[in-house]
């Protein structure tokens, strides 16, 4: 059962929720590339390849699953194709372990490191968001004070939402006036986090992907007027990527992990899309933990990624 004792019932029912048009399109994939086979053989891996490759796995990642099916396929002299998903999912699951990055059980953080600051990027409409606000939600369900930061001052739209989510959720957001200077809207948010003993700071910022200098300067002047009031912060700076755009996912990535030094991945909209593969290759690739995963409208539906039981649920047939 693994990490199944740390994770609830109604998580795992949403994860699996979640990951459903995923995993009918994967394994409708896999089910006629086996069809008429009864072993494992150069073919079938062949057509694992592609099947991977079209549930935007992504080409580095499934090559790297199919070698270590092929090594274990040597190694057990016959494998049959009634066993080939049980294999794909050990292997899948020890190459995600590989990554060294741990798997959180509950929104917690170490109160000695306080206030916990949050950086948000990406790009618009991936869903930051309402990211941030059901992050907001998790922690002050957690019994943790958040404060919000309104630092996409370039779209009204960005900030009422912002607002929005703060009124929803419970709690205060920091805002200034429309074009104001982004890192001043930083450094007011920490001031006054700081000033009203605050444990969680969320700051949300412009999701323009701009050129890759123009991104790199505006971040790095958000992050050193934070570190006046907060030598440590931001302690996370958390990319927001839409999952159901697949390799354009990817392309963020490199986009944003080029210009600003990313700690932890939030990866949304995948109970929307076929496409919940991107998860498995953007962990692997880029070798920063998927922290956060979203799975949903609700506020609850916004999940820490365990790798176990993604993986269990993305492989389980039904």
């Amino acid at each position: 059962m693994g990490f199944f004792g740390l994770f609830s019932k109604e998580k795992k029912e949403t994860l699996d929720s979640g990951l459903e048009k995923t995993k009918e399109s994967f394994f409708g994939k896999l089910s006629r590339s086996v069809a008429g086979k009864s072993k494992v053989d150069d073919e079938v891996l062949d057509e694992l390849e592609m099947t991977l490759v079209s549930s935007d796995v992504g080409v580095p990642t499934t090559l790297k699953i199919i070698k270590r099916i092929e090594e274990r396929v040597a190694r057990d002299k016959y494998v049959s194709t009634g066993e080939l998903n049980t294999i794909l999912k050990e292997e899948v699951a020890a190459m995600l372990q590989e990554n060294n990055t741990e798997d959180g059980t509950a929104f917690t953080i170490e109160k000695e490191n306080t206030p916990y600051v949050i950086l948000v990027v990406g790009v618009n409409g991936v869903g930051k968001t309402t990211t941030i606000g059901k992050l907001a939600h998790q922690f002050k369900s957690s019994g943790y004070n958040v404060v919000l930061g309104a630092a996409d001052t370039f779209r009204a739209a960005a900030v009422d939402q912002l607002v929005i989510w703060g009124e929803r959720v419970g709690v205060p957001v920091v805002r200034q006036a429309m074009g104001s200077d982004p890192a001043s809207v930083a450094f007011d948010t920490v001031s006054s986090a700081k000033a009203h003993n605050a444990d969680v700071v969320i700051i949300d910022t412009a999701g323009r992907l701009h050129n890759k200098v123009g991104l790199m300067n505006e971040l790095t002047k958000i992050k050193n007027v934070m570190k006046k009031v907060l030598p440590d912060a931001p302690q996370e700076v958390l990319l927001v990527l839409d999952g159901s755009t697949g390799q354009n996912a990817y392309e963020q990535a490199k986009e944003f992990t080029a210009a600003t030094d990313v700690t932890a991945l939030a990866i949304t909209k995948l109970d929307g899309t076929a496409k919940g593969g991107v998860v498995l290759g953007i962990s692997d690739q880029f070798k920063i933990p998927v922290k956060y995963i979203g799975l949903g409208e609700k506020m609850t539906d916004l999940q820490l990624f365990n790798k176990q039981e993604f993986v269990e649920s993305l492989f389980s047939e039904k």
